[in-house]
């Protein structure tokens, strides 16, 4: 199993390009579900969920091709859907699978999805998605790990007003994608606003549908009968954006970061100037991150877009244990999420875990160790605090961290981090 070995204490310095969205990139592969001609996709990260996602469509029969120039294409052709199934083998590490049941129902009239795996940060219910399906029509079981759904007399889901009780991003995701196949209008309430919604609006709507009001509380999709082949470039990552405006500021460094999308960053930048760090635009797509001489301590409560993410909460806190005086981080997407703080903990930080509150004492002198990673954006956090821990850190279990970032320890070791990975 793979580790990273990382000698802290150099400041980074240099330029990084910005990969695009792995949380956007899933979704819209998914969406090719919908048609039967191609759909093809730019600015794909090169991330181990995109490889999962690409081999569970070509389980369904999706012809999935990734050419190597540009190398960030991808094109899929889902000419015809044998099996509208997604097998635990194939998803059980990753939770995005669920996002193939509003396709494959509004496609086919049924589907089989196993119910995902993915990180442990706690519960993400896939029961608003049920619900919402329910509501259009789709006569939904669940039994021995697997959600079943099907459109009863092998019609069309039909559509009407899906009010969730509460904000869900990849729920959001599922319903627009199924009601751009329903029957009549579908009104989608207390929808999420993030920015990966407003980018699948727009690529549903180069492939025929009709959506109005996406990155809104309230999204109208007309249904079509069918839905034809598109070009989309995915946007860029915000939260791997967010990760490298830590490492430059917890590092006292000074990044580049190019082909960003600032205006999706603004609850991160405004927070960490919060703390004293130094961030300008300094042209389209491009930000420059100074690290402060001393990081003020700062408060962070994590909300839905367009609050402050909950998958920069880790992150942050890496930079709250160098920064002076105390900080208090609240978690209130999910419940599970401080799991990085006891491995930060053996690296010196004194932080104090209060329910949904992480209290954060700083500055703290730390040391390099062995730490294990338990999720995707812990493994993140763990990376930042070995940069500036004294000597050398092994980070275990980098399968998470690989799942969502694209070559993370080759793109360190070009601004100055020593980084490798090793066995």
């Amino acid at each position: 199993m793979d580790k990273l070995l990382i000698e802290g204490g150099r400041p980074l310095e240099g330029s990084i390009r910005i990969s695009g969205a792995k949380n956007s990139a899933l979704p819209a592969m998914t969406a090719a579900l919908l048609t039967s001609e191609r759909v093809e996709l730019d600015n794909i990260p090169r991330v181990r969920d995109i490889i999962t996602m690409g081999r569970l469509l070509a389980h369904m029969s999706a012809i999935v091709e990734t050419p190597e120039l540009p190398p960030t294409a991808m094109v899929i052709q889902a000419g015809e859907i044998n099996g509208a199934e997604a097998p635990y083998e194939l998803v059980r590490t990753m939770r995005a699978s669920i996002l193939t049941l509003g396709p494959l129902v509004a496609r086919t009239g049924t589907a089989r999805v196993s119910l995902p795996g993915g990180c442990s940060i706690g519960a993400r219910p896939v029961d608003l998605h049920l619900k919402a399906l329910e509501q259009m029509g789709a006569e939904i079981a669940t039994s021995h790990g697997y959600v079943e759904a099907r459109v009863p007399g092998g019609g069309r889901l039909r559509g009407g007003r899906v009010v969730f009780d509460k904000i869900t991003v990849t729920g959001t995701e599922n319903i627009l994608m199924a009601a751009a196949l329903a029957e009549g209008d579908t009104y989608i309430e207390n929808a999420a606003l993030e920015p990966e919604i407003t980018d699948l609006a727009e690529l549903l709507i180069k492939m025929g549908a009709d959506i109005k009001g996406a990155g809104t509380s309230s999204i109208r999709v007309r249904g079509k009968q069918r839905l034809h082949g598109a070009k989309h470039t995915i946007i860029p990552d915000r939260i791997e954006a967010g990760t490298f405006l830590v490492a430059g500021a917890i590092t006292k460094g000074a990044l580049e970061l190019t082909g960003c999308a600032p205006e999706h960053l603004t609850s991160v930048m405004a927070k960490l100037r919060e703390t004293g760090v130094e961030i300008r635009e300094t042209g389209p797509g491009t930000l420059c991150v100074h690290g402060a001489k001393k990081l003020i301590a700062a408060d962070v409560r994590t909300e839905e877009y367009p609050g402050f993410a909950t998958d920069m909460q880790a992150q942050f806190m890496a930079l709250a244990t160098q920064a002076e005086g105390t900080s208090v981080i609240t978690e209130t997407i999910f419940e599970n999420r401080f799991l990085h703080a006891s491995e930060m903990m053996r690296m010196g930080a004194n932080i104090s875990i209060e329910g949904r509150n992480a209290v954060v004492h700083g500055p703290s002198r730390l040391s390099g160790t062995g730490v294990i990673a338990s999720d995707l954006r812990a493994s993140a956090s763990l990376v930042l605090a070995a940069l500036v821990a004294q000597g050398e850190t092994i980070i275990d279990r980098v399968y998470h961290i690989d799942r969502g970032y694209e070559r993370i320890e080759e793109k360190l070791s070009s601004v100055g981090a020593r980084i490798r990975r090793i066995q």
